[in-house]
Protein backbone atom coordinates (compact mmCIF):
# COMPACT_ATOMS: atom_id res chain seq x y z
CA UNK A 1 0.00 0.00 0.00
CA UNK A 2 1.28 3.44 -0.90
CA UNK A 3 1.43 5.59 2.25
CA UNK A 4 1.38 9.37 2.06
CA UNK A 5 0.34 12.28 4.29
CA UNK A 6 -3.24 12.19 3.00
CA UNK A 7 -3.59 8.47 3.80
CA UNK A 8 -2.23 9.03 7.30
CA UNK A 9 -4.48 12.06 7.92
CA UNK A 10 -7.50 9.89 7.13
CA UNK A 11 -6.51 7.51 9.93
CA UNK A 12 -6.49 10.07 12.75
CA UNK A 13 -7.79 13.40 13.95
CA UNK A 14 -6.09 16.64 12.91
CA UNK A 15 -4.79 17.20 16.44
CA UNK A 16 -3.27 13.71 16.61
CA UNK A 17 -1.71 14.14 13.16
CA UNK A 18 0.06 17.30 14.36
CA UNK A 19 1.28 15.54 17.50
CA UNK A 20 2.54 12.65 15.41
CA UNK A 21 4.46 15.09 13.22
CA UNK A 22 5.97 16.66 16.32
CA UNK A 23 6.97 13.27 17.74
CA UNK A 24 8.74 12.37 14.52
CA UNK A 25 10.55 15.72 14.35
CA UNK A 26 11.64 15.28 17.96
CA UNK A 27 13.11 11.90 16.99
CA UNK A 28 11.06 10.01 19.50
CA UNK A 29 11.10 6.87 17.34
CA UNK A 30 13.74 4.83 19.13
CA UNK A 31 13.75 1.87 16.75
CA UNK A 32 11.95 1.02 13.53
CA UNK A 33 12.24 -2.17 11.47
CA UNK A 34 10.41 -3.88 8.66
CA UNK A 35 9.89 -7.53 7.74
CA UNK A 36 7.75 -8.05 4.64
CA UNK A 37 4.71 -5.85 5.22
CA UNK A 38 5.04 -5.65 9.01
CA UNK A 39 6.70 -2.60 10.57
CA UNK A 40 7.63 -2.66 14.26
CA UNK A 41 8.84 0.34 16.22
CA UNK A 42 9.47 1.67 19.71
CA UNK A 43 8.31 5.24 20.34
CA UNK A 44 9.26 7.28 23.38
CA UNK A 45 6.33 9.11 24.97
CA UNK A 46 5.63 9.34 28.69
CA UNK A 47 6.82 5.72 28.52
CA UNK A 48 8.22 3.58 25.73
CA UNK A 49 5.43 2.21 23.56
CA UNK A 50 5.55 -0.65 21.09
CA UNK A 51 3.96 0.02 17.71
CA UNK A 52 3.13 -2.68 15.15
CA UNK A 53 1.82 -1.78 11.70
CA UNK A 54 0.69 -4.35 9.13
CA UNK A 55 0.54 -2.86 5.65
CA UNK A 56 -2.02 -4.58 3.45
CA UNK A 57 -2.78 -3.85 -0.19
CA UNK A 58 -5.67 -1.59 0.76
CA UNK A 59 -5.60 -1.53 4.55
CA UNK A 60 -3.39 -0.49 7.45
CA UNK A 61 -3.74 -2.46 10.67
CA UNK A 62 -1.94 -0.68 13.52
CA UNK A 63 -1.50 -1.48 17.20
CA UNK A 64 0.14 0.53 19.98
CA UNK A 65 0.59 -0.27 23.66
CA UNK A 66 -0.26 3.30 24.72
CA UNK A 67 -3.57 4.05 26.54
CA UNK A 68 -5.06 6.16 23.73
CA UNK A 69 -8.73 5.29 23.20
CA UNK A 70 -10.17 8.22 21.23
CA UNK A 71 -11.00 8.40 17.53
CA UNK A 72 -8.54 7.06 14.99
CA UNK A 73 -4.93 6.07 15.50
CA UNK A 74 -2.68 7.47 18.24
CA UNK A 75 0.21 9.89 17.79
CA UNK A 76 2.78 7.09 18.16
CA UNK A 77 1.30 5.19 15.22
CA UNK A 78 1.07 8.41 13.21
CA UNK A 79 4.74 9.21 13.89
CA UNK A 80 5.76 5.75 12.70
CA UNK A 81 3.61 5.96 9.56
CA UNK A 82 5.03 9.38 8.73
CA UNK A 83 8.52 7.96 9.07
CA UNK A 84 7.64 5.02 6.81
CA UNK A 85 6.19 7.41 4.22
CA UNK A 86 9.26 9.68 4.29
CA UNK A 87 11.97 7.05 4.52
CA UNK A 88 10.76 3.43 4.30
CA UNK A 89 12.90 1.12 6.45
CA UNK A 90 14.79 -1.63 4.68
CA UNK A 91 12.85 -4.87 4.35
CA UNK A 92 14.86 -7.52 6.22
CA UNK A 93 12.83 -10.48 4.92
CA UNK A 94 14.90 -11.02 1.75
CA UNK A 95 18.12 -11.10 3.73
CA UNK A 96 16.69 -13.64 6.16
CA UNK A 97 15.25 -15.79 3.36
CA UNK A 98 18.58 -15.94 1.54
CA UNK A 99 20.35 -17.12 4.70
CA UNK A 100 17.64 -19.68 5.47
CA UNK A 101 18.16 -21.29 2.08
CA UNK A 102 21.74 -22.14 3.03
CA UNK A 103 21.20 -23.28 6.61
CA UNK A 104 21.04 -27.01 7.27
CA UNK A 105 18.40 -28.51 9.54
CA UNK A 106 21.16 -29.63 11.93
CA UNK A 107 22.44 -26.07 12.09
CA UNK A 108 19.00 -24.55 12.53
CA UNK A 109 17.72 -26.82 15.31
CA UNK A 110 20.15 -25.76 18.09
CA UNK A 111 19.68 -22.09 17.20
CA UNK A 112 15.89 -22.44 17.23
CA UNK A 113 16.00 -24.31 20.53
CA UNK A 114 18.06 -21.55 22.16
CA UNK A 115 15.70 -18.85 20.88
CA UNK A 116 12.63 -20.76 22.09
CA UNK A 117 14.23 -21.24 25.49
CA UNK A 118 14.67 -17.49 25.92
CA UNK A 119 11.36 -16.30 24.43
CA UNK A 120 8.22 -17.91 25.93
CA UNK A 121 5.85 -16.15 23.52
CA UNK A 122 7.69 -17.58 20.51
CA UNK A 123 7.75 -20.96 22.21
CA UNK A 124 3.97 -20.86 22.57
CA UNK A 125 3.57 -19.99 18.90
CA UNK A 126 5.96 -22.77 17.87
CA UNK A 127 3.99 -25.32 19.90
CA UNK A 128 0.67 -24.00 18.57
CA UNK A 129 1.95 -24.45 15.02
CA UNK A 130 3.56 -27.88 15.37
CA UNK A 131 2.62 -29.68 18.62
CA UNK A 132 -0.33 -31.99 19.26
CA UNK A 133 -0.94 -30.68 22.79
CA UNK A 134 -2.08 -27.30 24.09
CA UNK A 135 -2.53 -25.38 27.34
CA UNK A 136 -5.75 -25.32 29.30
CA UNK A 137 -8.03 -22.31 29.76
CA UNK A 138 -6.74 -22.04 33.34
CA UNK A 139 -3.12 -21.86 32.17
CA UNK A 140 -3.92 -19.09 29.69
CA UNK A 141 -5.96 -17.31 32.37
CA UNK A 142 -2.97 -17.38 34.70
CA UNK A 143 -0.80 -15.75 32.03
CA UNK A 144 -3.38 -13.03 31.42
CA UNK A 145 -3.74 -12.42 35.15
CA UNK A 146 0.03 -11.98 35.38
CA UNK A 147 -0.19 -9.33 32.66
CA UNK A 148 -2.73 -7.36 34.70
CA UNK A 149 -0.65 -7.82 37.86
CA UNK A 150 2.45 -6.55 36.09
CA UNK A 151 0.62 -3.44 34.88
CA UNK A 152 -0.63 -2.66 38.39
CA UNK A 153 2.67 -3.19 40.17
CA UNK A 154 3.31 0.52 40.74
CA UNK A 155 -0.26 1.81 40.59
CA UNK A 156 -3.53 0.07 41.57
CA UNK A 157 -5.17 0.58 38.15
CA UNK A 158 -4.23 -0.32 34.59
CA UNK A 159 -3.62 2.95 32.73
CA UNK A 160 -2.26 1.63 29.45
CA UNK A 161 -3.31 -0.82 26.76
CA UNK A 162 -2.11 -4.33 27.56
CA UNK A 163 -0.98 -6.04 24.37
CA UNK A 164 -2.99 -9.26 23.90
CA UNK A 165 -1.80 -9.85 20.32
CA UNK A 166 0.23 -12.89 21.39
CA UNK A 167 -2.94 -14.70 22.49
CA UNK A 168 -4.88 -13.74 19.37
CA UNK A 169 -2.00 -15.00 17.23
CA UNK A 170 -1.99 -18.31 19.14
CA UNK A 171 -5.72 -18.71 18.59
CA UNK A 172 -5.25 -18.00 14.89
CA UNK A 173 -2.50 -20.64 14.70
CA UNK A 174 -4.85 -23.26 16.17
CA UNK A 175 -7.69 -22.12 13.92
CA UNK A 176 -5.54 -22.48 10.81
CA UNK A 177 -4.78 -26.05 11.85
CA UNK A 178 -8.52 -26.66 12.32
CA UNK A 179 -7.96 -27.26 16.02
CA UNK A 180 -10.98 -25.17 16.85
CA UNK A 181 -11.46 -26.13 20.49
CA UNK A 182 -7.84 -25.26 21.33
CA UNK A 183 -8.42 -21.87 19.71
CA UNK A 184 -11.67 -21.49 21.68
CA UNK A 185 -9.74 -22.10 24.91
CA UNK A 186 -7.48 -19.15 24.14
CA UNK A 187 -10.42 -16.90 23.27
CA UNK A 188 -12.27 -17.94 26.43
CA UNK A 189 -9.26 -17.14 28.60
CA UNK A 190 -9.09 -13.71 26.97
CA UNK A 191 -12.72 -12.70 27.43
CA UNK A 192 -12.82 -14.07 30.98
CA UNK A 193 -9.52 -12.45 31.91
CA UNK A 194 -10.49 -9.02 30.55
CA UNK A 195 -13.98 -9.15 32.04
CA UNK A 196 -12.78 -10.27 35.49
CA UNK A 197 -10.22 -7.43 35.58
CA UNK A 198 -12.64 -4.74 34.40
CA UNK A 199 -12.49 -2.98 37.79
CA UNK A 200 -8.72 -2.52 37.43
CA UNK A 201 -8.93 -0.82 34.02
CA UNK A 202 -8.70 2.97 34.24
CA UNK A 203 -7.82 4.00 30.67
CA UNK A 204 -7.79 2.71 27.08
CA UNK A 205 -11.38 1.52 27.53
CA UNK A 206 -11.94 1.21 23.79
CA UNK A 207 -8.88 -1.04 23.50
CA UNK A 208 -10.21 -3.48 26.10
CA UNK A 209 -13.77 -3.39 24.74
CA UNK A 210 -12.49 -4.27 21.26
CA UNK A 211 -10.24 -7.03 22.60
CA UNK A 212 -13.09 -8.58 24.59
CA UNK A 213 -15.47 -8.43 21.62
CA UNK A 214 -12.85 -9.92 19.28
CA UNK A 215 -12.32 -12.78 21.75
CA UNK A 216 -16.07 -13.39 21.95
CA UNK A 217 -16.41 -13.36 18.16
CA UNK A 218 -13.49 -15.78 17.82
CA UNK A 219 -14.94 -18.07 20.48
CA UNK A 220 -18.32 -18.24 18.73
CA UNK A 221 -16.74 -19.00 15.36
CA UNK A 222 -14.52 -21.75 16.78
CA UNK A 223 -17.28 -23.43 18.79
CA UNK A 224 -19.46 -23.53 15.68
CA UNK A 225 -16.60 -24.80 13.49
CA UNK A 226 -15.84 -27.60 15.98
CA UNK A 227 -19.32 -29.07 15.35
CA UNK A 228 -19.44 -30.70 18.81
CA UNK A 229 -22.29 -32.90 20.04
CA UNK A 230 -25.13 -31.25 21.98
CA UNK A 231 -23.71 -31.96 25.45
CA UNK A 232 -20.33 -30.49 24.54
CA UNK A 233 -22.02 -27.54 22.84
CA UNK A 234 -23.98 -26.81 26.02
CA UNK A 235 -20.72 -26.67 27.99
CA UNK A 236 -19.42 -23.92 25.73
CA UNK A 237 -22.72 -22.06 26.09
CA UNK A 238 -22.38 -22.53 29.85
CA UNK A 239 -19.00 -20.79 29.93
CA UNK A 240 -20.64 -17.69 28.45
CA UNK A 241 -23.62 -17.92 30.80
CA UNK A 242 -21.35 -18.16 33.86
CA UNK A 243 -19.50 -15.04 32.77
CA UNK A 244 -22.72 -13.17 31.95
CA UNK A 245 -24.13 -13.89 35.42
CA UNK A 246 -20.93 -12.99 37.25
CA UNK A 247 -21.61 -10.22 39.76
CA UNK A 248 -18.63 -8.13 38.71
CA UNK A 249 -19.25 -8.42 34.96
CA UNK A 250 -19.63 -5.12 33.15
CA UNK A 251 -20.12 -6.91 29.82
CA UNK A 252 -23.25 -8.96 30.48
CA UNK A 253 -24.95 -7.73 27.31
CA UNK A 254 -22.04 -8.81 25.11
CA UNK A 255 -22.03 -12.30 26.65
CA UNK A 256 -25.77 -12.80 26.15
CA UNK A 257 -25.41 -11.54 22.59
CA UNK A 258 -22.72 -14.18 21.97
CA UNK A 259 -24.99 -16.85 23.45
CA UNK A 260 -27.81 -15.80 21.14
CA UNK A 261 -25.44 -15.86 18.17
CA UNK A 262 -24.31 -19.39 19.00
CA UNK A 263 -27.83 -20.73 19.48
CA UNK A 264 -29.16 -19.06 16.35
CA UNK A 265 -26.35 -20.32 14.12
CA UNK A 266 -26.12 -23.83 15.60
Amino acid sequence: MNIDATTIRNLCTDAVFERGQKYRKERRIQRIERFDDVVTAVVQGSSQYDVTVELGEKTIDARCTCPYDDAGECKHVVAVLLDVAADPPRDESGRVDSVLQNVSADGLRPFLRDVLAEHPDLRDQFLARFADTSKSVEEYRTEIEHLFDRHTRDYPAVTDAIDFSHFFELAEQYHERERYLEAAAVYRALFEGIDDNESRIDAAYDHYAKALQSALDGYVECVLAADSDQDEFEKYIGALEDQAMSKQSANTEQFYRAIGDLEERR
